[in-house]
């Protein structure tokens, strides 16, 4: 690693930023004009999907991450490396233009109690691959302080807030699903995770149909809810606690649900998602005056209809807001690259638990 020298200003960054979630189904890269504050303007985004054989590597991984071969995580890093250059090419810019990268790699262990958190990816290698300087460790910063190291994102969800009507409320539907409650000026931030979004759903899907994802919901839409499992799965001690809180991958199973068929499974899934967004509303200030909803689960038309059966408040998809829901977190991370290369902080008492508001990151500049 090599200390960054650059004279980093107020003033906007054409960033790119690299997202690895927790659904393990490739990388999110998209391209942000910003300064790390109020400018944010999306210039660009592709998502490079992880070939079934890596992904099923790194599926592996969770379970022993620490026996983890290096070959997986050059291999990882190299998939970022590609999905950069295929961005570059897709908007037409050159390595020259961008001021950096923000890359968060792929958590492989998250246990904020023991002050652990681990983001597989090696970013020297990435700064030289595609010689650009490098953002990245994000969160081990927050955790070694005492704080959750996650969510990352709800400073980059309040700009671009500005003009929604408050308090709202941003959901993210990755892998695990999280919130950000955003009040007014005095109000502030807080976020969470919430509970699993899709990484229940995908898995049930793959185990049943061959297919990682639950595509237009139709295995659920076929099936009917079992309130016995739906009643198991929300009596978790999780949703009873007072957040800031965030999930590892692995603290929920598919146990309730392995005596249903698949499609009574996948609705069940579907309604243990609503249910735990809905539980979440019992920790916050007041209750949100809208849901703007980013990830991939709002592809899902049986979770956005169940959503919108659970929560009071209008559930709209990101894309009303005129947001890219699909590069919302991998534009975070650009945002938060910015933020990192200026000092300024990443997360905050009300988003993660941090004692203070919290600068984050290390930087890695090209070797050659």
């Amino acid at each position: 690693m090599q200390e960054q020298s650059h004279p980093w200003q107020k003033r906007p960054y054409l960033v790119l930023g690299l997202m690895s979630g927790t659904s393990m189904d490739g990388v999110d890269a998209a391209l942000l004009w910003t300064d790390g504050e109020s400018v944010a303007e999306p210039r660009g985004f592709v998502f490079r999907p992880y070939p079934p054989a890596f992904r099923t590597a790194l599926a592996a991984a969770l379970l022993a991450p620490e026996a983890r071969a290096p070959a997986l995580e050059a291999a990882l890093t190299d998939h970022h490396a590609e999905t950069v250059r295929e961005l570059l090419a897709a908007t037409g810019t050159m390595a020259e233009q961008v001021a950096l990268i923000g890359f968060h790699g792929h958590t492989v262990l998250h246990r904020p109690a023991e002050r652990r958190t681990w983001q597989l990816g090696n970013p020297q290698r990435l700064a030289d691959t595609d010689a650009i300087p490098v953002a990245a460790d994000f969160r081990s910063a927050d955790v070694a302080a005492g704080g959750e190291g996650a969510p990352l994102a709800p400073i980059y969800h309040m700009a671009l807030a500005a003009d929604a009507p408050k308090p709202c409320v941003f959901l993210n539907l990755g892998g695990v699903a999280n919130v950000t409650w955003i009040g007014s000026d005095e109000e502030g931030l807080l976020a969470f995770d919430t509970g699993p979004a899709n990484m229940l759903l995908d898995e049930w899907a793959l185990r049943h149909t061959g297919r990682p994802v639950d595509t237009g919901g139709a295995l659920a839409r076929g099936g009917q809810v079992d309130n016995d499992a739906l009643a198991a799965m929300m009596a978790a001690p999780y949703f009873n606690r007072t957040p800031p809180k965030s999930l590892d991958r692995l603290d929920f199973g598919l146990d309730a649900v392995a005596h249903l068929s698949a499609a009574d499974g996948a609705a069940t899934l579907v309604a243990f998602t609503a249910a735990s967004i809905a539980a979440a509303q019992v920790h916050m200030p007041a209750l949100p005056k809208v849901w703007i909803v980013g990830g991939g689960g709002r592809h899902n038309p049986m979770v956005m209809a169940a959503l919108r059966e659970h929560l009071s408040a209008p559930v709209q998809p990101a894309e009303a807001w005129a947001i890219n829901g699909d590069a919302l977190e991998a534009e975070a991370f650009a945002y938060l690259a910015v933020r990192c290369a200026r000092g300024l902080p990443i997360s905050f008492p009300g988003t993660t638990g941090a004692p203070s508001p919290l600068s984050g990151g290390k930087m890695f500049l090209p070797r050659w």
